[in-house]
C-alpha cells in the first residue's frame, strides 16, 4: 500500500508539474487538494504530497491564508536566473566537449531536434522535454552531479516563467541547440561555451523583446 501511494503521489506531482510549466496552472491559481483529486482521479493524499514537493521545489507556495498556489518568477529573477544560468553553462558545455562520456544521447537529441525543423511542428510539451533534456545532458556529461541539480533547478524556473510564450524562439532555438550539440560532439570546448552563451543570452534578449512588445 505504501509502494502505491508513493507511486500515486510521484505520478501525482509530474502531473501538477507538467500542468504548471505548460501554463494550464497559471501563477497565482490555487491548488485545492478535493479539485485536484478529483480531476486527476486520485485521493486528496498523493495531491497532498504533490503540492508539499511543489513548494520544496519552488513550483508553488504557501499564499498568506495559508492556500497553495502556483508560484511566480519576476522579471528582475529570470534575469538574474539567465545571468547565473550563463555562467553554469557555459561551462559545462566547455565541460562537456572535452569529456570522454558518450556523446550517444547527444546524437539522439540532435536527431530530435533536426525532426522538429524538418517535420510537422512538436507541442509545446514535447518541445519543452527535449530542451530540458538537452540541457540536462551536457550538464551530466560535464561530470558534476551538484552542476546538473543547480541547472535543473534555473532550468524549470525559466520554464515557468516562459510558459511558451516566446513561440518566435522556436525555430531559432533550435537552430542554437544544433549549435550547441554540434559543438560538443566536436569536442570543440571554446565553441561549446560560446555556443551556449549566445544561446541564453538570445533567450534573455526575447523576454526582454517579449516585455516590451508583448503582441
Amino acid at each position: 500500500m505504501t509502494e502505491t501511494l508513493q507511486t500515486l503521489g510521484t505520478s501525482t506531482f509530474n502531473r501538477m508539474k507538467a500542468m504548471i510549466l505548460d501554463g494550464t496552472l497559471e501563477p497565482g491559481a490555487s491548488l485545492p487538494e478535493k479539485s485536484f483529486a478529483d480531476r486527476l482521479g486520485v485521493s486528496r493524499t498523493p495531491v497532498r504530497e504533490a503540492i508539499g514537493q511543489l513548494i520544496s521545489e519552488g513550483l508553488a507556495k504557501r499564499s498568506a491564508g495559508g492556500t497553495p498556489v502556483v508560484n511566480s518568477v519576476s522579471l528582475a529573477e529570470i534575469m538574474e536566473i539567465l545571468h547565473v544560468r550563463s555562467l553554469l553553462e557555459c561551462e559545462a558545455a566547455r565541460k562537456a566537449a572535452i569529456s570522454n562520456s558518450s556523446t550517444v544521447d547527444l546524437a539522439n537529441l540532435r536527431r530530435q531536434v533536426s525532426a522538429f525543423l524538418d517535420g510537422p511542428r512538436p507541442s509545446a510539451a514535447q518541445h519543452s522535454s527535449l530542451d530540458m533534456q538537452l540541457h540536462l545532458t551536457i550538464a551530466q556529461m560535464a561530470g558534476s552531479n551538484l552542476l546538473s541539480d543547480l541547472i535543473e533547478g534555473m532550468k524549470i524556473k525559466t520554464m515557468m516563467y516562459d510558459q511558451g510564450s516566446l513561440p518566435d524562439r522556436f525555430e531559432p532555438g533550435c537552430h542554437e541547440h544544433l549549435a550547441i550539440i554540434d559543438a560538443v560532439m566536436a569536442k570543440s570546448p571554446e565553441h561549446a561555451s560560446t555556443a551556449m552563451k549566445a544561446h541564453l543570452s538570445k533567450v534573455r534578449e526575447a523576454i526582454i523583446s517579449h516585455i516590451h512588445h508583448p503582441f
